[in-house]
């Protein structure tokens, strides 16, 4: 089913059933009692369920890269150890580094796809799992989201900050680290941006929550901010963002895509969109280029 055969009505429950503010099956409720042109509601709504598999764009196995699962230490965060998939360029390093974090369901396949794209560009990527503390990614986003909800949100920030120092100390990295995340993950390239100061070198954040404006000061890292243009929520957090990283003389820019929604750049829902998504991930590209080299 295309994007254009999807009710909005149907959009907006997806967008609160992704976000926690209702469960799958109130999901399905609502969206059954909807029709459209005799189409179910049902139907769009089982259409916008994520298809990982149909999804990957770069397999495991592709002789650009090597992957596997390593762990570390995580000191202060919800178990003291993490655990991530550390994606390397084939060929000899040290290459520059990038974080790429999960949305609000822990790592899973889409993301994991990602972290394969950012190595076949030349980064070393690492995608922490932030629900290994509690099992790991369960292996569908349902289970996954509500466990990512049960953690302690300040540990679980502190896992994506230690995951972030791992990576910039690893030996085959250049000491030069950016971080890319999308939904919960956008929200926490800003945290990390604010955090780390000039340890971040440059941040992605793709529809994440800004940080509070008194949090700006620290932000050193360029910040290229990617936004859908049907995101009420995300974008109403857009101008004190804006204003305070004028205010306070910061690097950034902004795209905003239009006609997009929340999750434009997941390709394993009909929320995907193909053109806006290729454009926003080669300018990601190009930014850490830019300050990553």
């Amino acid at each position: 089913m295309n994007p254009q055969d999807i009710d909005q009505r149907i959009f907006d429950l997806y967008d609160e059933y992704c976000h926690g503010g209702i469960d799958r099956r109130e999901f399905l409720k609502r969206a059954g009692a909807i029709t459209v042109a005799g189409v179910s509601g049902l139907t769009m709504a089982q259409a916008l369920l994520p298809r990982y598999a149909q999804a990957q764009t770069i397999s495991f196995t592709d002789e650009r890269i090597k992957a596997n699962y390593i762990e570390y230490d995580s000191p202060g965060g919800n178990s003291g150890r993490m655990r991530g998939y550390l994606v390397r360029p084939s060929g000899e390093g040290p290459f520059p580094a990038v974080l790429v974090i999960h949305e609000n369901r822990g790592l899973n396949p889409y993301i994991e796809d990602v972290a394969r794209r950012a190595a076949v560009a030349g980064f070393l990527a690492l995608a922490p799992d932030g629900l290994f503390p509690a099992g790991g990614y369960p292996g569908n986003d349902d289970d996954g989201r509500a466990m990512q909800r049960e953690l302690d949100q300040a540990k679980l920030k502190t896992d994506m900050l230690n995951s972030a120092r791992t990576l910039k100390t690893h030996e085959a990295a250049n000491g030069k680290l950016g971080a890319v995340g999308f939904c919960w993950g956008g929200g926490t390239v800003n945290h990390l941006a604010a955090t780390m100061g000039g340890d971040l070198q440059a941040g992605v954040p793709f529809y994440g929550a800004s940080v509070s404006a008194d949090a700006v000061p620290n932000i050193e890292a360029p910040l290229l901010i990617q936004s859908a243009e049907d995101d009420p929520r995300i974008n109403a957090m857009w101008p004190d963002f804006e204003a305070a990283l004028k205010a306070h003389g910061k690097t950034y820019e902004r795209h905003l895509y239009p006609g997009t929604r929340h999750g434009f750049h997941n390709n394993s829902t009909p929320r995907y969109d193909e053109q806006a998504a290729k454009l926003a991930w080669e300018r990601t590209i190009a930014h850490f280029r830019t300050y990553l080299g």
